[in-house]
């Protein structure tokens, strides 16, 4: 006699195949449509890098600190985002990406933006309100990254994506390390700390999709 228990084993096994095969189709899917941004990580670890750089060397020496202009280094930063969102955009069409993934990257740059105008003019107001030069230096060093990080650790963990998430955490702290330093050698930091993490996550982002 057969109490069909080898038929409830098999339709087990059959269901969890089923839902393991759904699974592993779920991941790859995402794997595949989620944006990995390795154009735009690349475009801004050289422009972070070499923009801090050069103002390290420029500011490095002053006595007493005067920092960079404030409205072109405000005008620098923003002309940043708008450069990489160009590069993105131009890539990302030549894939042929559009819909969901295309509006998504549209309002992650424009959160930048309006958390980078912000706190430009938070700046502003400081220097209104009577704060000196090396104050103002630190404020305007490291708040643009820790607005970017903020935004790419908030948007990126939502997804779940570690890369990009790690990428915030790592700005943030490099943001809050590097307001220790100085008016001066906060750029230092700032031109170790952020172009390379940019540049890192891009040569991840290369690697995970190969493998």
């Amino acid at each position: 006699m057969n109490d069909g228990t080898g038929t409830d084993q098999g339709m087990n096994m059959n269901a969890a195949d089923a839902a393991a095969i759904m699974a592993e189709a779920d991941a790859r899917a995402r794997r595949t449509l989620r944006p990995d941004y390795r154009v735009m990580f690349l475009v801004w670890g050289v422009i972070w890098f070499l923009g801090d750089g050069l103002t390290w060397l420029a500011v490095r020496d002053q006595h007493p600190f005067q920092g960079p202009n404030p409205g072109g280094y405000a005008a620098t930063v923003l002309l940043t985002v708008l450069v990489a969102m160009a590069a993105v955009s131009q890539a990302r069409a030549e894939t042929g990406v559009r819909g969901l993934s295309v509006l998504r990257r549209w309002l992650l740059f424009a959160s930048m933006l309006a958390g980078l105008a912000g706190a430009f003019a938070v700046e502003g107001a400081l220097v209104h309100a009577g704060a000196g030069r090396p104050v103002v230096g630190v404020f305007e060093a490291v708040v643009p990254i820790l607005v970017i990080g903020l935004i790419y650790l908030a948007r990126f963990s939502a997804d779940q994506d570690w890369v990009a998430a790690g990428v915030g955490l790592w700005l943030v702290i490099v943001a809050a390390a590097g307001a220790y330093a100085g008016p001066q050698n906060v750029w230092a930091v700032l031109t170790l700390g952020v172009g390379p993490a940019f540049v890192v996550a891009a040569g991840i982002r290369q690697r995970l999709r190969r493998a």
